[in-house]
């Protein structure tokens, strides 16, 4: 799907689905927003600079799923505690975050808290299938030769990362799943992640 004609088709496939389904899920955005609202005064969005395609920087949305002053929860937590520094700078991410709300757990264990991403795919930074986005030091320290691939495409609000085991599974392996998504992408194939997705969320596989 690498050809023109196919990044048209993709590109109209986001843009056609994600409409219709932010219609559809308009009651869940209100709602979600008024708990966020309500259990910890702040902004309802998150935005973090993550890496799009051909190396463009953009503000990626999220429902803030943390209390308003992580940034320095964060590295009090990690100064007090050597294993999860160790696993910060492995992951870029804590199993067991402090910084999480109550509402936060729920929305990331279910990955709702990803839902203000189809604002990114209506914006034209990202697509609803694709590698997942990622921080410019995760492309530094990981992706290696695979960095220029991965520049080649728009990230995704899911992907192949996501279907196969997502936080239980290794960087590496992660890496590798990006890179078979975008040698092999085709639309079928994009359908079949998208529904293999709603499964994935039902259970609740690897989030956190």
């Amino acid at each position: 799907m690498g050809s023109f004609m196919g990044n048209v088709v993709k590109t109209a496939f986001d843009y056609i689905l994600t409409l219709v389904g932010t219609v559809f899920i308009s009651p869940l955005l209100v709602y979600i927003a008024y708990r966020i609202k309500k259990e910890d005064p702040g902004p309802v969005f998150f935005a973090h600079t993550r890496i799009g395609k051909d190396g463009k920087p953009f503000p990626c949305y999220k429902f803030r799923s943390m209390v308003v002053n992580s940034q320095e929860m964060l590295q009090k937590y990690l100064a007090e505690n050597p294993a999860a520094r160790e696993e910060w700078e492995r992951d870029f991410k804590l199993k067991d975050d402090p910084r999480v709300t109550p509402i936060g757990k729920f929305l990331r264990s279910t990955s709702l808290d990803e839902l203000p991403q189809i604002f990114n795919v209506l914006r034209g930074e990202m697509s609803l299938v694709g590698p997942r986005p990622v921080i410019q030091e995760e492309l530094d320290k990981y992706y290696g030769e695979t960095a220029k691939l991965y520049c080649t495409v728009k990230p995704g609000i899911t992907g192949l990362w996501q279907v196969s085991g997502r936080s239980d599974i290794g960087y590496d392996e992660r890496v590798a799943l990006d890179a078979t998504y975008i040698k092999y992408r085709s639309m079928w194939g994009d359908i079949v992640i998208l529904w293999k997705t709603i499964g994935v969320v039902l259970m609740k596989k690897g989030a956190y």
